[in-house]
């Protein structure tokens, strides 16, 4: 067995025709969804980000805009930016580029932006929202991983779920999504002892944990969806998931690549936040 690959840039592509033509019909209304990003100092994985969500608002018709402010940039100062994009009704959508230097608290940072216009869906009302059930902005690398297990037709309810890594960003965020769908969720992370015996009997893998080919076939099993969130630079120069590719599909049925899988679709999903933001905001969501 060879598993299908899920391509995310197909997947992304499909989704971004649908906000295109949502843009399009809203543009009609005099509405245009307005997303800002923020970025502080001079990362370079952070610009690489910064200048591929600008491409992308700007391809599907947003009002786009970006600030970048030096590396010296005083809490303080970042604070009253968020304060008064919050504050400017043509932006629906506030992103601020993790990670910050290490004079500025994140979590501060995070917590001023306004929960309506918080599409990263790191804010505690929207994670708070997303434990309990209710509606909320999601966080867009889970809410892309949730597609693309869809788009396999794969059903996930009643299905074994492992998620690798408990990261607040990609492993709990996922793991709750999964639950969402029906899933039946065990978590694994760097204390848990049997992690090859309990992702071996995962219907659906999902792995976020930071480690080159940490993952190899003999954790799958067969004809398990084998999704991989790792995004690593390997010595040569190469990027590597968290999942060993080339043994991993082998067993699985379906499996994501590195790239070209789930990185695709954090931003795809990032616009639709934008998207679905602009509508709230106007109350057009119940249309």
């Amino acid at each position: 067995m060879t598993a299908a690959i899920i391509s995310g840039k197909q997947v992304s592509d499909e989704i971004r025709t649908g906000i295109a033509r949502e843009v399009a019909q809203l543009a009609e209304r005099g509405v245009k969804p307005g997303l800002a990003v923020v970025l502080v100092g001079e990362d370079p994985a952070s610009q690489v980000y910064v200048r591929n969500k600008e491409k992308s608002s700007t391809e599907l018709g947003f009002h786009s805009e970006v600030h970048r402010l030096d590396a010296a940039t005083s809490q303080e100062d970042l604070l009253a930016l968020v304060a008064e994009l919050n504050r400017r009704d043509e932006i629906d959508g506030i992103l601020v580029q993790l990670p910050l230097p290490e004079h500025i608290d994140e979590k501060a940072v995070i917590n001023a932006i306004a929960v309506e216009k918080d599409v990263d869906g790191f804010h505690p009302i929207n994670v708070g929202n997303l434990v309990i059930g209710d509606d909320s902005l999601l966080p867009c690398t889970p809410a892309g991983v949730i597609e693309l297990i869809k788009r396999t037709g794969t059903g996930m309810s009643g299905k074994h779920a492992v998620v690798i890594g408990r990261s607040n960003i990609v492993g709990k965020p996922v793991s709750l999504l999964l639950q969402r769908e029906n899933a039946t969720v065990t978590m694994c992370h760097s204390r848990t002892a049997n992690i090859a015996e309990l992702s071996r009997q995962a219907d659906i893998l999902v792995v976020a944990i930071g480690r080159a080919n940490f993952i190899d076939g003999s954790f799958v099993k067969p004809g398990a969806v084998v999704i991989d969130v790792g995004m690593n630079r390997l010595d040569n120069g190469k990027l590597a998931g968290d999942v060993d590719y080339e043994s991993a599909k082998e067993v699985a049925g379906y499996i994501t690549p590195v790239p070209g899988g789930v990185g695709p679709m954090t931003i795809t999903m990032l616009m639709a936040n934008t998207l679905t933001a602009a509508k709230r905001r106007r109350g057009l969501d119940q249309e």
